[in-house]
């Protein structure tokens, strides 16, 4: 037996300040919630077990203390079970005798944790173990009643004190035969959304037909600054390409019905960090969707009112469009509809009333001058158009820079897939084709209407009021202040969805843990997530600042971070045909297409970093400082063990200081390391479970895996027919002495892992042969081989086995979140098979990472 470490006398602890750093003991369960009826009996009854077992650390003695009194009679069966083992030679027939009497009585399964107990050698102890299982289940019946006072009689689990280490042992009753299809849930949660009205066709392309339609207002003027009088056939390009990203956000959006974007498709097929790179650059085009919009609406209004300060007065409009987010007001699909209807009858009114007033008029003499690069009368100087980015190119180079500017013509395309959750099924692909059809009529019309009443240098220094200049040359006055106000109303619905994607994608990697956790913090006025809507507010008037209001500067980092999100949207889609290639999707797009719009985009971005250099350094702050953010969260729980390290060798002259900064250093690692993971395993190939644990153990900070097995409707009904009591224990041998010897040694032994590896497989090499399976057939269940072998090859992970008896589905993925208070965003599934009923959008946020 291995001597306890050295107490010190502040923290009650182990003076070894990386004891914290040891997980539990990983175990077996059976889940049993026939007895339950609903949902709120799941919440209801969530307090009353415990999961997580107590590290052997640091406030590891308050918690041994709480479960020492709550089970002080299991303390003493223990002590009895220590004669049980000194005689265990002797005893081995009674144990199986004990053992059957159990089945008969029909007693609930234990199951014993089993990292760690390897104090003793060989197969000895076994038979005393098995005693003390049966002592502390009766000890459990005299306890039922937990901290509240509540009956646990009937509770699936319950967690009683086991060998007095202060760990925790779930017993799962086995009376009734599980079935959690019999507790229906109506309401099936989701992580980005919930189970709201869905809306349809209509009020789905209105809102995302806002976000794409306004972009006509600035992208007119900046094509023409690059392209001159090739602006049209440059748009027309940039239709083409959107036509093939109609495929390929079509695949994706059908194949992974989750909102978030292009965060989501990675998050499902490559790794988490890659996944963050594409939620950095999705909230970079939120900003500077926000900044372009609100800076181009204060452009149009200046012409209604030319003693406005356009700077101020963009930052005070991202100010209130911040105070209605803070108040609670978002966007509306009745509203955007109607907003979406103003626009598209005013865009009509301006394409088919401008055509016939010019083909009335019968005056080409602007349009000949524009094809035939003739500059108007300058004699002040001021349109300069020789100057200008695109005078004196040729055909190639106008095309080109116009198709990199004309980009910016088609930014909230990537809307819909950011609010696939909230529409009705077979909507989305609809949604995509109606704005393609949207930008290819209006666009390249717009371009052209406008080259038809304005010379290319009045075009390009209208700037952010290019339409409202057409406007007033073809009906005058009254149309001209007509499309102002729908320029302001249009725009500044722009920066409403703007904050309302912002908050939504930063509060979904927040609960992933990709930001910090205090920005998903919600006031107690108004329920908002205040913190995210000011950071976004300070963000983009940092931009606009910074950038002293340049529009053209911050179109450019427009493009960069949308064309950005774009191309890796393609990426996904390649992934995902290549790593998800089973699950169902009703569209599919052509390999040569997917790599034809992919180096349209890189094309794009080359074109508009040659153009402007400086957007490059703009755009690289930002997304450097946002992705540093993310690393840091990534890394934490060693920069802390890091700290930890160093502050015991700089705070050399207080010891009780030390002590107390290892203990706050400490908590704060438990605390990260603590989110237990849930993966929903089909099959028990070990190399099948080792590629989900290796997935888990460089994508999440956590020690602790909960493998989960639900058997099908078939193999629950030969189960219940066999009206099977398991009694699997991963190690039956051990004694409450040696449990604890052995997790002293873990803490004396902080830099021995080889010789902790070693321990584990001594221990798996001599207990394998002790799993039990009390089965009236002897069903052989090699799952929980397989889990054991995996938590010896981890010694660092706690790996729980559990056993649920029901049918794989989006009821039993809700009722197993409920209960094991297991947020449905870590809990893990292999990829989806073509021919399951199933759709990985079902199941509310439940995360693929695997392909088999």
């Amino acid at each position: 037996m291995g001597r306890s470490p050295e107490k010190d006398p502040l923290l009650g602890e182990s003076k070894d300040p990386y004891s914290f750093m040891y997980p539990g003991q990983g175990h077996s369960s059976t889940l049993d919630i026939s007895g339950m009826v609903g949902s709120d009996e799941f919440e209801s009854n969530s307090d009353n077990y415990s999961y997580y077992s107590s590290y052997n650390g640091l406030n590891g003695s308050q918690q041994n203390n709480t479960n020492n009194s709550n089970n002080s009679n299991n303390n003493n069966n223990n002590n009895n079970n220590n004669n049980n083992n000194n005689n265990n030679n002797n005893n081995n027939s009674n144990n199986n005798n004990n053992n059957n009497n159990s089945n008969n009585n029909n007693s609930p399964t234990i199951f014993s944790p089993h990292k760690g107990n390897s104090g003793s050698t060989g197969g000895n102890g076994s038979d005393g173990n098995n005693n003390n299982n049966n002592n502390n289940y009766n000890n459990n019946k005299k306890n039922k009643k937990n901290r509240d006072g509540n009956n646990l009689e009937n509770s699936p689990i319950q967690s009683v004190g086991s060998i007095g280490s202060g760990s925790d042992i779930l017993i799962g009753t086995t009376n009734e035969k599980m079935d959690l299809s019999g507790t229906p849930i109506t309401n099936i949660k989701k992580v980005g959304g919930s189970g709201e009205h869905k809306i349809g066709q209509l009020f789905s392309t209105a809102i995302c037909g806002n976000d794409i339609t306004s972009s006509i207002f600035y992208t007119a003027s900046s094509c023409t600054l690059s392209a001159g009088k090739y602006a049209p056939i440059s748009l027309l390009i940039v239709c083409i390409v959107l036509y093939l990203f109609r495929k390929v956000y079509g695949e994706v959006g059908c194949a992974l019905p989750l909102n978030g974007g292009a965060y989501n498709v990675l998050l499902n097929t490559t790794s988490k960090q890659i996944a963050s790179v594409a939620a950095a650059l999705t909230m970079i085009s939120y900003v500077a969707t926000a900044v372009v919009s609100a800076s181009t609406a204060m452009n149009y209004l200046q012409n209604l009112w030319e003693e406005l300060d356009i700077f101020w007065a963009t930052i005070g409009l991202l100010g209130f469009f911040a105070l209605l987010s803070l108040i609670g007001i978002t966007e509306s699909a009745v509203v955007a509809f109607i907003i979406f209807s103003i626009h598209m009858v005013t865009l009509l009114i301006l394409v088919f009333g401008g055509f016939g007033i010019f083909f009335y008029k019968h005056d080409w003499s602007v349009l000949i001058n524009n094809w035939n690069d003739v500059n108007p009368p300058d004699p002040d100087g001021s349109l300069q158009c020789e100057q200008q980015f695109y005078w004196g190119q040729n055909f190639a180079y106008c095309i080109y820079f116009g198709f990199g500017s004309a980009m910016l013509g088609v930014t909230g395309f990537e809307t819909s897939s950011n609010f696939i959750e909230q529409q009705d099924k077979g909507v989305f692909p609809k949604t995509l084709r109606n704005m393609w059809a949207i930008v290819t009529f209006f666009n390249p019309l717009i371009s052209v209407l406008s080259l038809c009443f304005l010379d290319t240098c009045s075009i390009v220094n209208a700037k952010g009021y290019v339409l409202a200049t057409v406007a007033n040359e073809i009906f005058g006055q009254w149309f001209h202040i007509w499309i102002i106000i729908d320029a302001v109303l249009v725009l500044s619905g722009s920066v409403l969805t703007s904050y309302v994607g912002f908050v939504g994608l930063v509060r979904r990697m927040s609960l992933d843990r990709c930001l910090p956790q205090f920005l998903i913090d919600v006031n107690s006025c108004r329920k908002t997530t205040h913190w995210i809507i000011i950071l976004f507010f300070l963000i983009c008037s940092s931009l606009y600042a910074i950038v002293q209001g340049a529009l053209s500067t911050l179109e450019g980092v427009y493009a960069v971070s949308f064309l950005g999100v774009m191309l890796l949207f393609a990426v996904g889609n390649m992934l995902l045909k290549y790593k998800r290639s089973s699950l169902k999707r009703e569209i599919k797009a052509p390999w040569l297409g997917v790599f034809f719009a992919s180096a349209s985009v890189i094309l794009g971005l080359i074109a508009n970093i040659y153009k402007d250099h400086y957007i490059v350094f703009y755009f690289g702050v930002y997304f450097l400082v946002t992705i540093f953010i993310i690393m840091l969260m990534f890394t934490r729980a060693r920069l802390l063990k890091m700290v930890l390290f160093f502050s015991q060798i700089i705070i050399w002259w207080s010891a009780p200081l030390r002590a107390k900064a290892a203990k706050s250093i400490g908590n704060q690692i438990k605390k990260i390391n603590s989110q237990p993971i849930v993966f929903f395993a089909s099959k028990d190939d070990t190399a099948y479970l080792n590629k989900a644990i290796l997935y888990i153990r460089d994508n999440e900070q956590t020690n602790w895996v909960k493998i989960i097995h639900c058997y099908d409707g078939q193999d629950e009904e030969n189960i219940g027919n066999q009206n099977i009591i398991q009694s699997q224990e991963f190690s039956n041998n051990e004694n409450t002495e040696n449990h604890n010897n052995y997790h002293n040694h873990h803490n004396h032994n902080q830099d021995g892992q080889q010789q902790h590896h070693h321990h584990h497989h001594h221990h798996h090499h001599h207990h394998n042969h002790h799993i039990v399976r009390e089965t009236h057939d002897d069903v052989d269940d090699s799952f929980s081989q397989h889990v054991q072998f995996l938590d010896g090859c981890y010694p660092k992970i706690r790996i729980d086995y559990i056993r649920v008896f029901a049918n794989f589905s989006p009821s039993t993925v809700e009722k197993l979140s409920l209960l094991l208070k297991v947020p449905k965003n870590f809990m893990f599934i292999a990829c989806l098979k073509e021919n399951t009923i199933l759709n990985i959008g079902d199941l509310g946020g439940v995360r693929m990472i695997t392909s088999f």
